[in-house]
């Protein structure tokens, strides 16, 4: 684990001895709570700051050691010191509330933006990200920077979820035990963006920012009992947020709940001159509205499982057991809720991929089950990511050596026996490519993804359906939604425990997510309300 720095440790020292602020438990505070007590005057942006430092000193410095946060800002309580006075408002709706955010996203202060490479140890940035600029003009106070799979997971072939180099591996809180041979998770807190749900999990801020390009929002949500939204891309501007894959990035919203879901993105949501996905964005007023118990009735949800159509049953016909059993019951929640439950497979053309969308390299991570043979990432990720990373460190990127992809190639060769404990064998296939996306192969993989996913996945199924919703376990359904550009809302669905090997282990959360058709975040998130209110399945970890 990184050691905390002098910023981190002076920030510690002023929460060592606060207690959580009257009237708020904040294991499991909604940050709707949270508002509530700031604009009453319950509490102040101060009490809230040093609580939550509190947590993160006993949780995650200590005790089970977290490791969700990689640093803290070293002027969150002075920023905090400032907001006392002035609650949250129409205009500052997050005046006064502790986020934490990605470590992939830019903030233009004294904290470092580094994707959890070492190669960007102390690396700034010359501005902060858009979506920063929205939550600090909202009132929002930058808590920190959340671990996460470091480069977003597009470093090595099978890395485990929330490891990086500079920061060290992220622990589930549900089941914080790694292995004692590798210490690796035995149940994955789910990535990339895994340190800002565990630090959402476990109470130590009112709400994070993390990032996707294929389950990276979906899956740690899912495996630490989360909301979350995963949005269609062009709706939450990507400026300033080390990419993989302009065709796919976006940000999104952590959360304990969906309203707090749909708060965050009522700021989020924005357009930007600095995205241009961001100029064909469709949003409501607000994403509150209409959040109500009954909006689940009429309403069709498909299941993409079809018991007479078990080989093309991709999405159900796996699942192990336990999984059975938690999405069973969250289907009869919701026919209970007066949902019309359709259930079809979904079309072999749209779950299987356009030929041409994935290639093939070796794995070389010397901790993987899988050494020597060929991993196979998609095309579209490993083209995209030299070209979009260069551009970051060239246009963003401060205070540090490192310019081109070939920079941090050569500096993780360099210092292999901290950098590369599970190799970089993604990078060195991007690496290989032009980085100008002028390659026939690049556009063709484009080009079939959007044909398998979209047009004859998601929307042939969507169409021919009549469907609202289409309801997947845990982020099975990741991958063709995200593809397709579409968005995805995660629900708490349940519990299950052990792992794919075998082994026994305490009870950890699966989540439900709805996925739909572009700019339909409004509708999902008014389904996972419905499901959300109905199923009550979140439980805090720790406490």
């Amino acid at each position: 684990m990184n050691k905390p720095t002098r910023g981190d440790a002076r920030l510690a020292a002023a929460a060592t001895s606060a207690k959580a602020p009257p009237m708020l438990k904040l294991e499991d505070a909604p940050m709707s709570d949270v508002v509530d007590a700031l604009a009453n005057g319950r509490v102040t942006a101060t009490d809230l700051t040093k609580g939550y430092l509190a947590r993160i000193e006993a949780y995650d410095r200590d005790g089970p050691m977290l490791n969700a946060v990689r640093a803290l800002n070293p002027d969150a309580l002075s920023i905090a010191g400032k907001l006392d006075d002035f609650g949250p408002s129409v205009k500052r709706p997050l005046a006064g509330v502790p986020i934490l955010v990605k470590d992939n996203i830019a903030t233009a202060d004294k904290q470092p933006t580094t994707a959890g490479s070492l190669a960007l140890e102390g690396a700034r940035a010359r501005d902060d990200a858009t979506v920063i600029k929205l939550l600090r003009d909202a009132g929002a106070i930058i808590l920190g920077k959340a671990n996460l799979t470091e480069f977003a997971n597009m470093l090595a072939i099978d890395m485990p979820s929330g490891y990086s180099s500079l920061g060290g591996q992220v622990k589930n809180p549900y089941v914080p035990d790694l292995t004692d041979e590798h210490g690796i998770p035995v149940v994955q807190p789910g990535g990339s963006s895994s340190g800002s749900a565990v630090a959402v999990a476990a109470g130590l801020c009112a709400a994070s920012i993390g990032t996707e390009t294929s389950g990276s929002l979906l899956s740690p949500a899912s495996q630490n009992g989360l909301v979350t939204v995963k949005p269609t891309v062009g709706l939450i501007s990507r400026a300033g947020i080390l990419p993989i894959s302009h065709s796919q990035d976006t940000a999104g919203p952590m959360t304990r709940t969906v309203r707090d879901a749909a708060l965050l993105l009522n700021v989020l949501a924005a357009k930007d001159p600095r995205d241009t996905a961001t100029a064909r964005q469709r949003r409501p007023a607000d994403y509150t509205a209409g959040l109500a118990k009954d909006a689940m009735k009429g309403a069709r949800i498909g299941v993409p499982s079809d018991p007479a159509d078990p080989l093309n049953d991709c999405y159900y016909g796996k699942l192990l057991p336990n999984r059975v059993k938690v999405m069973r019951e969250a289907i009869r929640v919701l026919e209970d809720l007066g949902a019309v439950i359709v259930r079809a497979s979904m079309p072999t053309a749209g779950w299987i991929g356009g030929p041409g969308t994935t290639m093939a390299a070796l794995n070389r991570n010397p901790l993987s089950r899988n050494k020597g043979n060929p991993g196979s990432p998609p095309i579209v990720f490993i083209y995209e990511l030299k070209r979009d990373l260069n551009l970051y460190l060239r246009d963003w990127a401060t205070n540090t050596a490192i310019k081109t992809m070939a920079d941090i190639v050569a500096f993780n060769e360099a210092h292999a026996e901290k950098a590369l404990r599970f190799g970089q064998d993604l990078f060195l296939a991007a690496d290989m490519t032009k980085g100008d996306l002028s390659e026939r192969e690049y556009k063709s993989a484009r080009a079939m993804d959007l044909l398998a996913a979209k047009t004859r996945g998601m929307d042939a199924y969507m169409k021919q359906h009549r469907l609202d919703a289409v309801l997947f376990a845990g982020a099975t359904g990741a991958a063709i939604a995200a593809k397709a550009g579409y968005p995805s809302v995660m629900v708490p669905g349940g519990f299950i425990s052990g792992t794919t090997d075998g082994k026994d282990t305490p009870d950890y959360p699966l989540g439900i997510a709805f996925a739909g058709r572009a700019w339909s975040e409004h509708k999902l998130l008014r389904l996972a309300y419905a499901y959300e209110q109905a199923s009550q399945m979140r439980k805090p970890p720790l406490e």
